[in-house]
């Protein structure tokens, strides 16, 4: 059985969409077979690990409106143990078309209900709302990473997102849990990146990762490339803090295999 963890942040350009490709790829890398998910309408993960998004056929889309197979549309990627399930902009109008649906908020979780077995874990990109298409992920998520980058009004709307999660768990998913807060776009040589990590970790405490995501060039790059950045250059800092990050995910919930039982700080 997998577990599935959504990233979710309703504030825009936090690093959700780079986070979700580059820990999946990382997770992959680590042998787990891994399945990312894009539930973006932008399609912002299905085209920065490399497939076009006007081409693609069937996506969550279709398997959520039109109650396709998942397995007719998943993609293999160019990372060993990393499946994709794409979107593509018909998403935008799946919160309209699914307001008159029975189980409306559950539709999501009964997609991955069919493919769940086929996976060590299954990262969901959230799209950058608290619509629908956010609720479907968070009620069909095990756990759920706020990504919070390292600048200022870091913490603004962070409360509106926890709340809603409280209401999740309450209503729907009583069983979701916060997996971590990720600090990203953190800049070593900035007192205001120290200032936000410091503030976060006072305010959230272990809620928050050791790892933290730094600006690095080759990061912001790899999408461009079609690639994830572990893929681009395995030995940037980008590549070395998602792989961290991936440990200590599986290191936490128990998965950890003998092989990896190493000290990352050696990488």
């Amino acid at each position: 059985m997998s577990k599935i963890i959504a990233l979710a942040n309703q504030k825009g350009g936090v690093g959700k969409t780079t986070s979700s490709i580059n820990l999946a790829a990382s997770l992959a890398v680590l042998e787990y077979k891994t399945l990312l998910v894009d539930a973006d309408p932008q399609a912002n993960s299905t085209s920065g690990i490399g497939f076009d998004p006007r081409n693609i056929k069937d996506s969550i889309y279709e398997c959520i409106i039109n109650d396709i197979d998942p397995a007719q549309a998943i993609q293999k990627t160019d990372t060993p143990n990393l499946d994709l399930l794409p979107a593509h902009i018909d998403l935008v109008g799946a919160e309209i078309e699914m307001i008159n649906l029975n189980n409306r908020e559950y539709k999501m979780k009964a997609v991955l209900a069919k493919i769940r077995d086929q996976y060590d874990f299954i990262i969901i990109d959230c799209s950058p709302s608290l619509g629908l298409i956010t609720i479907n992920a968070l009620t069909a998520a095990d756990s759920v990473i706020i990504p919070v980058q390292c600048e200022y009004f870091a913490l603004e709307g962070l409360g509106k997102l926890l709340n809603t999660i409280k209401i999740v768990q309450n209503r729907l998913n009583p069983d979701l849990e916060i997996e971590g807060i990720l600090l990203t776009m953190y800049d070593v040589r900035l007192r205001l990146s120290n200032q936000v990590v410091e503030e976060v970790r006072t305010h959230f405490h272990e809620l928050v990762f050791d790892t933290i995501i730094q600006r690095n060039t080759r990061l912001s790059e790899a999408p461009s490339y079609g690639v994830s950045v572990i893929m681009h250059d395995a030995n940037c800092k980008g590549a070395i803090n998602y792989l961290n990050l991936a440990r200590e995910i599986v290191k936490k919930n128990g998965l950890l295999k003998e092989e990896e039982n190493i000290d990352t700080a050696t990488l």
